[in-house]
């Protein structure tokens, strides 16, 4: 039951990384040296929908777990 938490909390923490990195690549989010660089466009989506799958994965087996 906690290994189920700690996916969901990995989830969450990658996809609020993979947007801010999302948005600092395209320049929305200035004032790091990540800003406007085409990398951490391209690099953040990807972690977020990582992060999405994990969620998706965690919610999956609390809801196993629960029946």
């Amino acid at each position: 039951m906690k290994k189920n938490w700690l996916v969901l909390a990995f989830g969450a923490l990658l996809i609020f990384g993979g947007v801010t990195w999302t948005l600092q690549g395209l320049d929305v989010m200035q004032g790091s040296a990540m800003s406007g660089v085409t990398l951490w466009a391209v690099v953040g989506p990807i972690v977020a929908i990582v992060g999405l799958v994990l969620l998706g994965v965690g919610f999956a087996r609390l809801r196993r777990v629960s029946r």
